[in-house]
């Protein structure tokens, strides 16, 4: 692995507006036009091993979004605060992204890359998926040219080019919109894009994928895990039919999933067993729901439900990145803002190498150190739990008394200078006092058994600092892509637009339910925000929560399905609305408003940065700005930029056609 990064490193592609200019070496800001080099991509992918270094990378991209692109960031959490389930948490730092509705503009985003105080990872989701795309865009075009290679052979590297290029579009047009249309690398610099229409894009990603399903082999004719196969060839086919209102198609990928491809949902445990780390503080009893998100479950044989992973395991620091879900996703609480209710500090970080030590309240080996980048909201630990009117206490995605979940109470005081020692910790005193000074950051649950991940390495280090005692940061992992339980999502909420009152929708949400163990199952006719809820229980932090929300969005307005409050959406406005009060917008908008914590008013709270956040969120904000720094740097073109922000203009032109977008690639003039 490590030569083949080292080739990859050799090879690297920068380009400018994702495809023109070829480097020896990786530059992050792909817009900069940079001088051509020496460098002869003809030469380098004649051959399948350049090719091969080329798919490496796609590969090894992909999982960087749920890696990090620093070390108090994940990147897929920026696409979570969009969202009804999560919210920037880092109160620390003024520029935290919270009041989304007035900071968030086209030259917002003008901090270096390697800023430590950036608190969002948009620049990432607008610079590296253009550079994913780039990557796709350099087998796709050079593929023909291998002389060595069978039809056969070129079209499999074709369909999973394809696919990467496919899943990042797919990110682009539901984050953006209307965007540039890449698909080749250029031998000049061109600086006259013009944007495409998100529909017409869409069009293209379907007929590609239509490709990719006829030519990628199935994972079982397959000797690597990793790389894609016909299985997430079909999920994302599937997506891009809802997307583009072949319902009828969509049903028939995901049947072909559920039914005829050789997945099945685990329903026992399987695989090994993982304690926790530290059973004495926190016991796991072994439920088939924990065994699905162990890291070294995810993509044994014995998995049957994995469809696609992201390999993510190993010692290999070149190869494997860090996942640091219990720094950036647990809450901040070993510090003296979270008090007893005598005024001692509630929570110490326990060493192992002290005479007094005792495991059973070793909560940061337990949990880890976390700093709260992100927080999820009150509906994501709470509301979304009920079906039914009714608290589903057994669903084994909510549970503490299995281990899977933690709640604030499960932790007990462990400074033994208090009276209170052993005693859960408490929000009030008996006075009804605040014994937390920053309820955002240091005050909420965590799913346990999504975001703990062990750290070997570290855990042997008995004696070393807070960041490097235990798996206080989470380790490397292996990640889902796709798990067949989204493909009965997928099936339906492409069974809703279709027919609203089909009685089978329930079936495909119950399935998961009753392999949750859950207590409460869904009667008679589901919504589209039944379904949808289930999305958040099933694939969290799996799922692009945005990506999703606005794809769902668009399917409303384009089938004109009601919503679960029975609100209708016109294609034509439903992503041309401005404002923070509560009425229209999209149904993402609407999603927002009605459970999150946006738009509600400000939240005081002490601490040394953002002490009074106001979290807002606009209808405009569906679609993010399209960056300035693209749009300046387009100089004998003109992008479009999206309704409400500033430069916005309705009579800018776009293609409205795929084809007419990539004649014109060749044009630099």
């Amino acid at each position: 692995m490590k030569q083949i990064t080292e080739k990859l490193n050799s090879i690297c592609l920068t380009l400018f507006m994702g495809g023109v200019i070829l480097l020896s070496g990786c530059s992050e800001d792909f817009l900069k036009p940079d001088p051509l080099s020496f460098y002869e991509p003809t030469t380098t992918f004649s051959t399948e091993s350049g090719l091969k270094s080329a798919l490496a990378i796609c590969d090894r991209h992909l999982k960087l979004y749920w890696a990090t692109d620093h070390n108090e960031m994940l990147t897929v959490g920026t696409e979570y605060i969009f969202s009804e389930l999560m919210v920037a948490s880092a109160t620390d730092k003024r520029s935290m992204l919270c009041d989304v509705a007035n900071m968030l503009t086209p030259t917002s985003d003008n901090s270096s890359h390697q800023n430590l105080d950036r608190t969002n990872s948009m620049w990432y989701l607008w610079d590296e998926t253009y550079s994913g795309i780039k990557y796709a865009n350099t087998i796709i075009q050079f593929v023909d040219a291998v002389q060595s290679l069978d039809e056969t052979t070129k079209n499999i590297y074709k369909g999973r080019a394809y696919f990467h290029r496919t899943f990042r579009y797919m990110a682009l047009v539901f984050e953006y919109g209307d965007i540039p249309l890449v698909t080749k690398i250029l031998e000049v610099s061109k600086q006259n894009y013009r944007s495409t229409k998100r529909d017409a894009i869409l069009q293209m990603l379907a007929k590609d994928m239509e490709f990719a399903v006829q030519w990628v082999p199935d994972q079982k004719d397959m000797s690597q895990i990793g790389m894609v196969n016909k299985g997430a060839c079909r999920m994302l086919l599937a997506k891009c039919y809802l997307a583009i209102g072949e319902y009828t198609k969509a049903k028939e990928q995901t049947d072909i999933l559920i039914n005829n491809s050789g997945y099945s949902l685990m329903t026992d445990n399987f695989g090994a067993f993982n304690d926790g780390g530290e059973p004495q503080t926190w016991p796991i009893t072994r439920n088939v729901i924990w065994d699905l998100h162990r890291a070294e479950n995810k993509l044994i044989s014995a998995n049957k439900e994995v469809i696609m992973g992201l390999p993510n395991r190993g010692s290999d620091a070149e190869s494997f990145v860090k996942m640091l879900t219990m720094r950036i996703l647990y809450p901040f609480l070993f510090d003296g803002r979270l008090k007893t209710k005598d005024g001692k500090q509630a929570l110490l970080n326990l060493r192992r190498n002290h005479a007094d030590y005792d495991p059973k309240y070793d909560y940061m080996r337990a949990f880890g150190r976390g700093i709260a980048t992100f927080r999820p909201t009150y509906f994501q630990t709470h509301a979304l739990w009920a079906v039914n009117g009714k608290m589903d206490v057994t669903d084994l995605r909510h549970n503490s008394e299995v281990g899977n979940w933690l709640r604030m109470e499960d932790y007990r005081v462990n400074n033994k200078a208090s009276t209170e020692f052993g005693n859960p910790v408490t929000l009030f005193d008996d006075d009804g006092n605040l014994l937390c000074s920053d309820t955002i950051r240091r005050w909420y649950d965590v799913p346990h058994y999504i975001f703990y991940l062990d750290d070997p390495v570290n855990d042997a280090n008995v004696s070393g600092s807070d960041g490097n005692r235990g798996a206080t940061n989470g380790g490397n992992a292996d990640w889902y892509l796709y798990r067949l339980a989204e493909a009965y999502l997928l099936r339906a909420e492409a069974k809703y637009y279709m027919n609203e009152n089909d009685p089978t929708i329930k079936d495909d949400l119950n399935i998961l339910r009753q392999r949750a163990k859950c207590s409460e199952l869904y009667e008679g006719a589901v919504t589209i925000g039944d379904i949808v809820n289930e999305r958040a229980r099933e694939l969290y932090w799996e799922e692009w929560r945005n990506v999703e929300l606005t794809r769902v969005s668009l399917c409303l307005a384009r089938s004109g399905k009601p919503d679960e409050w029975g609100n209708t959406y016109r294609l034509d406005d439903f992503d041309k609305q401005s404002g923070t009060d509560p009425n229209g917008g999209s149904y993402w908008y609407q999603r927002i408003v009605n459970y999150s914590m946006y738009n509600k008013g400000s939240v005081q709270i002490d601490a040394t940065g953002n002490s009074n956040p106001n979290f807002t969120m606009d209808k405009k904000n569906l679609y993010w700005p399209i960056p300035n720094a693209a749009i300046t740097a387009n100089n004998k073109g003109e992008l479009s930029q999206n309704y409400g922000y500033d430069g916005y203009d309705p009579a800018t032109p776009k293609w409205d056609n795929w084809e007419d977008a990539v004649a014109d690639e060749d044009k630099t003039d």
